[in-house]
């Protein structure tokens, strides 16, 4: 393990070793550069130094090689070559502590997520909805949450948005205009993401990312790796559900202020699709993000290929920055390399301009924070060669560590427990036998055989909506007479349910309390 102290890790060599000190990595990084230029190589090496010193870390494997840190390299003639010309004393081949995850389940452990945890701003923009459309649907779940009515998965929110564009005229009035176009937009949003798989990662038991804030029985961090070949087809999918799991890092995580290390190290691979057609209000709450979720601990490292695909105002909060070679063939591939190499504090001792056209396999542009904060000068260097191997784990093993891991059974079998959809089909299932059944006379049935009066069908579902509040915050919820009934525009269906809505409601609406990107809070 290439390490300074305890304070600090080696990376790279120059003329002189280049570390990177623990005090800053919670000020986030940049790795940058063309493809194939060892972007994935960086970051591996980086995850490994940060398992060994007891930090947990995420990251994404979009081509299927990240998987290699979970076994031994090899010495092959050119990693002895660059060993070598490093001075590199007593290299010794290592795994790393992994674990899988997938939001397919086929493999990693399932990822999945509820629909009222990601919220309205995510989830609009999972279904490519305009401003309009994003305004409906967050009516829709402001009424879902108002109500008390968390909404599981997508069955759940179908149900909801079906039940608000139903009684568009009284929820108009209520939370603004609820338009039958924007419905069915949302709607068809909805059939377009079933088709992409959406029932399989929407659901539960949802992802506790606390999970991955464990170490092995050696202390090292575990480094928790989400197999994204299949999940990067869809890439708003996959953007949207890395932001998810990272809001959600940062609501659970307390503050800690400036920490010797950090708690966790989040790499986002293929960046630039997070900022890519992103609404200026969703740009503005992920630097909020960015700014704040330092002071929890937490560093995140950009992986793209140019620096100007991160917006400025991110790319300001960037301070550890390894920029691999730039390919500059068109005036707007030159315009990026000026001001990739404008980003660094120049170095005297050559033009960091050509660096970059220059630059071999493996070599970058490094610059990280000193430990008072101040950006060092700009150094080329050869970045340390990697202890785990470079390539992807075979699928027998990957079988093997999966089954064995203790989350996987946490995680691998579906909960449908009750929720929205479940209590509003009731709902309309039992007033539509209301309707349906002629009224009789206590000569013609026997009084336990008549049919449920109004009053009778509100408590009945009043006493179900407790059961289910109960069972959700597992306590047991107060017995409520059934509420008188007063005369309402609302038709008798909406009044029933939102009699059962209303009781779940004042027993869990204190959990209902949103985030900066819209997820509920824990």
């Amino acid at each position: 393990m290439y390490i300074k102290d305890k304070d600090s890790i080696w990376v790279a060599k120059s003329d002189k070793p280049i570390f990177l000190s623990m005090n800053t990595v919670n000020r986030h990084g940049l790795i940058a550069g063309a493809t194939g230029t060892g972007k994935t190589v960086t970051s591996k090496i980086l995850a490994e130094d940060f398992s060994d010193m007891g930090i947990p870390v995420f990251m994404s494997d979009i081509k299927g090689d990240v998987s290699g840190l979970g076994l031994k390299g090899e010495v092959t003639d050119k990693i002895q070559e660059r060993i070598d010309k490093l001075g590199v004393e007593d290299f010794t081949t290592a795994s790393y502590p992994v674990r899988f995850f997938d939001v397919f389940g086929r493999k990693g452990i399932p990822v999945r997520a509820s629909v009222s945890e990601m919220g309205p701003d995510l989830f609009g923009r999972l279904l490519d909805l305009n401003e309009v459309q994003s305004g409906v649907l967050n009516i829709v779940f402001r009424v879902a949450d108002d109500k008390g009515m968390l909404l599981l998965d997508l069955k759940d929110l179908r149900a909801m948005v079906q039940h608000v564009g139903d009684n568009a005229a009284e929820y108009s009035r209520r939370y603004g205009s609820v338009s039958s176009q924007s419905i069915g937009a949302i709607q068809r949003g909805l059939l377009r993401m079933e088709d992409q798989g959406g029932d399989l990662f929407f659901g539960e038991p949802a992802l506790d990312v606390m999970d991955w804030f464990e170490k092995d029985e050696l202390g090292r961090g575990y480094i928790n790796i989400l197999h994204s070949v299949e999940l990067f087809q869809s890439p708003f999918l996959y953007s949207t559900f890395m932001l998810w799991m990272l809001s959600e890092i940062y609501e659970v995580l307390p503050e800690v202020g400036d920490t010797d290390k950090p708690k966790m190290v989040f790499f986002f691979d293929e960046a630039h699709l997070l900022f890519t057609d992103a609404p200026k209000v969703l740009l503005q709450k992920i630097e909020q993000v960015v700014k704040l979720i330092r002071s929890k601990g937490v560093g995140i490292y950009f992986i793209t290929q140019l620096p100007n695909d991160i917006p400025k105002e991110v790319l300001s909060q960037l301070g550890n920055k390894v920029q691999h070679a730039l390919r500059a063939y068109t005036p707007n591939e030159l315009k990026a390399l000026k001001l990739a190499s404008e980003a660094f504090r120049a170095n005297p001792e050559f033009d960091t301009y050509e660096a970059l056209t220059e630059l071999g396999t493996g070599e970058a542009l490094i610059s990280f924070l000193d430990e008072k904060g101040i950006p060092e000068m700009v150094e080329r260097a050869m970045v340390l060669p990697p202890k785990s191997l470079i390539g992807s784990m075979d699928d027998q093993t990957r079988v093997y560590i999966i089954q064995k891991e203790p989350l996987n059974q946490k995680y691998k079998e579906t909960v449908d427990r009750e929720s929205a959809y479940e209590i509003l089909e009731q709902a309309y299932a039992k007033e539509v036998k209301a309707e349906e059944e002629p009224p009789v006379t206590t000569e013609e049935k026997a009084p336990s055989e008549a049919p449920m009066t109004r009053a009778e069908m509100e408590a009945e579902i009043e006493k179900r909506a407790r059961e289910i509040a109960k069972e959700m915050t597992k306590e047991a919820a107060p017995q409520r007479a059934p509420a008188p009934k007063t005369y309402s525009s609302k038709s008798t269906t909406e009044r029933t349910i939102d009699s059962a809505m209303t009781t779940i409601g004042r027993e869990v609406s204190r959990q209902l309390v949103r985030g900066i990107l819209g997820g509920l809070k824990k």
